[in-house]
């Protein structure tokens, strides 16, 4: 480790309790305050190189800060209107009884994985990414490839979901409306 490192890390380490007031602001909670913290310092040390040396290092840790957690409610958020999605199909057919439920939402769910199985790997990555709240740009970057190219991918396998699985479509759904 070299003495900029150091000296880095030990800056990092002088803004801790600024950064636990900051992020309680966000979370109203101790221990997800704690988490976005950990967070934040583990992404500043990852991204160091990004860092220009002489700017202002608080403002920078407290835009990483608050890029985590919104990312971060963004992919809960996602993750429950999927959840939520996946609810509302099987519960269309509560007729039927609580068990074939069980039976038909595990059914569903078999579906969307194996149809998400048979993406391949350069549309499957950047659309599971997005599910999980990453912006467009941040994918690209980690991919390393345009964001055009991502939009496209990104669009290509929703496409091929939604043709995949088109038979939940007409089954559930009358216009878009659940029947």
């Amino acid at each position: 480790m070299n003495t900029t490192t150091i000296d880095f890390n030990f800056q990092l380490w002088s803004y801790k309790d600024n950064l636990r007031s900051f992020a309680l602001a966000f979370t109203q909670n101790d221990d997800d305050a704690d988490d976005l913290v950990q967070d934040t310092m583990l992404k500043a040390i990852r991204y160091e190189k990004n860092f220009k040396q002489g700017t202002n290092l608080k403002g920078w840790l407290y835009m990483i800060l608050r890029n985590t957690f919104i990312n971060s409610y963004r992919r809960r958020n996602l993750a429950k209107t999927f959840m939520n999605y996946g609810i509302d199909i099987t519960t269309t057919g509560a007729a039927l009884g609580a068990s074939h439920n069980a039976g038909l939402g595990k059914c569903i769910m078999n579906d969307i994985h194996s149809a998400l199985g048979k993406l391949q790997p350069q549309y499957y990555i950047p659309f599971v990414k997005y599910f999980e709240g990453y912006k467009y740009h941040e994918i690209a970057k980690e991919l390393e490839i345009p964001i055009g190219t991502v939009k496209t991918r990104i669009h290509v396998a929703r496409g091929l979901l939604k043709n995949e699985l088109k038979s939940y479509q007409n089954q559930f759904f009358n216009n878009g409306n659940p029947l």
